[in-house]
């Protein structure tokens, strides 16, 4: 406090200086009309400019939030979609119910591998908010992978880049469909098997999914076409597909619930078991 008091006595000249100068300053702006306009204008856009970074820090913090809230929309929206179709469906009595059979439920990537020669996803959702194995993983850009083990709070399953998994995806333009299956190589591409030779295949062709199981509905996008070769002494393309997915970048995503999935198992393992009523 002593060494406070010195410092002021010390700098009392220039401190006295500094309080006329701003009562000054202060008369001046109140008591003419110009320089007051002047000072107010000032002041505002510096106020103005502070708000402006101060908002743009906000927003940065906030955006993953805002990037949650746009999954849950995004979830809501498609599940309201399935079920203005189901009902357009019904109401001209057109069968077609696997399209018509999926809920859409968001969830977040926690962790995730590109680089392993058998690459997997964790999710923070779980049993509690409806997950459960083989239910499909999609993102905005496409498909993502499938649901293997499941906890009450967390979901974990095999992404599509992994070689123990294989989707069912056909050449949209013209419906021909085979097996995509990643070949352990390039975390952007994976390889459409089972094309023959007489299907007109085309660079940039887009491939989504046949529909043709019950863990992704009809016409979900996988990538598009980036080579292919027609290998001698085989009937079959060798054909390569740019994923569609940024596997390296992929936060927010959908978990795909396909309602009729007992009912179609059910079905199924009678006719398999040879126990269907005629």
């Amino acid at each position: 406090m002593r060494s406070l008091f010195r410092l002021l006595i010390k700098n009392y000249p220039f401190l006295l200086f500094l309080v006329l100068e701003v009562i000054s300053v202060v008369f001046i702006i109140n008591y003419n009309s110009f320089q007051r306009a002047s000072f107010l204008n000032s002041s505002n856009a510096v106020t103005a400019s502070i708000y402006n970074s101060y908002s743009s820090v906000v927003q940065y913090f906030s955006l993953a939030g805002v990037n949650a809230e746009l999954s849950e929309e995004n979830a809501r929206l498609q599940n309201a979609l399935r079920s203005y179709q189901n009902t357009l469906i019904d109401s001209v009595d057109i069968v077609h119910q696997q399209d018509t059979a999926f809920r859409y439920i968001p969830a977040r990537v926690i962790n995730n591998s590109v680089n392993r020669q058998q690459n997997y996803i964790t999710l923070n959702k779980g049993r509690k908010d409806g997950i459960k194995p083989d239910q499909g993983i999609i993102s905005p850009n496409g498909i993502v992978g499938i649901i293997t083990n499941v906890s009450e709070s967390y979901a974990m399953g095999l992404s599509v880049l992994n070689p123990r998994w294989s989707i069912s995806a056909k050449i949209k333009k013209n419906g021909f469909y085979g097996s995509l299956i990643w070949n352990g190589e390039d975390y952007q591409r994976a390889q459409l098997n089972e094309i023959p030779f007489h299907i007109n295949l085309q660079v940039g062709d887009t491939i989504v999914t046949s529909g043709y199981s019950s863990v992704f509905p009809d016409g979900i996008l996988i990538g598009t076409i980036d080579s292919f070769e027609r290998p001698e002494g085989e009937n079959y393309y060798t054909i390569s597909v740019l994923l569609s997915a940024n596997f390296k970048s992929v936060t927010y995503v959908e978990v795909i619930e396909n309602t009729k999935i007992d009912e179609l198992r059910n079905l199924r393992s009678t006719t398999e078991n040879g126990t269907l009523a005629n």
